[in-house]
């Protein structure tokens, strides 16, 4: 459908997209190109009145290891407004796919860590392998899920959404399907036949009753994705980077080392 430098745009003739993840030699890890071009594509598939359903995948064997390295040592580095730039546009990209019109399922194998865990949550649907590892990770590095958080906790509920934030625990396929991650969590020797079978289910539908919906769950499900709610997210991820304890986590990860926390921060947003 397009030409992406990290994303495959694909187009289906029965009527449907494969977004792909295509940082390969990355892990198809985020950073602030793959973020504009998963907007663009977005766009894209928001204006084509043909498409029916959207799939969301990573090639190779991970789904998204979340931040690119570089990408967060850039963000190290930069002031409170700048980060607070960059937490927009990872705002738009998960608050315009939460709220695409037609449905979307991610279908996920191997990592899907940190910001990973945003774009599965904002999909309608989602499954995966067995053996898939996810993880909040943010904790680990200084840092909090924060733009990501709304959609986290729509997905699998605040109570679980507070221990893997709160722990940085990893798990797997079938305890994401468990907490409501995953829809269904399959073998990788089968998934690809699974995701057949849901391309298939997903035909048989209306896509206007499809559309309809989406419009009706938005309105009566709980939890309103807010102006304010967004730009609470934003500056909280802004100020966490450039507070003592992100920088020296970020620092610390990058230095392949354990990082020394403070006891307490006090996060202050710069006039």
């Amino acid at each position: 459908m397009s030409d992406f430098n990290t994303l495959e745009l694909l187009s289906d003739p029965r009527g449907f997209a494969t977004l792909w993840l295509s940082r390969e030699e990355k892990n198809n890890a985020f950073n602030a190109e793959m973020i504009r071009e998963l907007i663009l594509a977005l766009d894209k598939v928001s204006s084509d009145a043909s498409l029916r359903f959207l799939l969301i995948r990573g090639r190779g064997k991970h789904f998204s290891a979340g931040a690119d390295l570089a990408w967060m040592q850039q963000s190290a580095e930069l002031d409170y407004h700048t980060n607070l730039d960059d937490a927009r546009e990872l705002a738009e990209l998960m608050y315009n796919l939460a709220k695409l019109k037609i449905p979307t399922v991610a279908v996920v194998q191997g990592a899907a860590y940190g910001g990973a865990l945003g774009l599965i949550s904002c999909c309608d649907m989602a499954i995966g392998a067995d053996d898939a590892q996810f993880c909040l990770s943010e904790v680990r590095i200084g840092l909090a899920p924060a733009v990501i958080s709304p959609f986290v906790v729509q997905a699998i509920g605040e109570r679980a959404a507070r221990r893997y934030a709160l722990t940085a625990e990893r798990f797997g396929g079938q305890r994401a399907r468990e907490i409501g991650l995953l829809s269904e969590s399959y073998p990788m020797a089968e998934l690809e036949q699974k995701v057949d079978q849901w391309i298939d289910n997903l035909l048989l539908n209306s896509p206007a009753a499809m559309r309809a919906s989406k419009d009706l769950l938005r309105e009566v499900g709980h939890g309103a994705l807010t102006p304010a709610l967004r730009r609470y997210t934003e500056n909280a991820i802004a100020r966490i980077r450039v507070s003592p304890e992100g920088q020296e986590g970020l620092r610390a990860f990058l230095q392949k080392r354990s990082p020394t926390w403070q006891a307490e921060t006090t996060l202050k947003e710069p006039r």
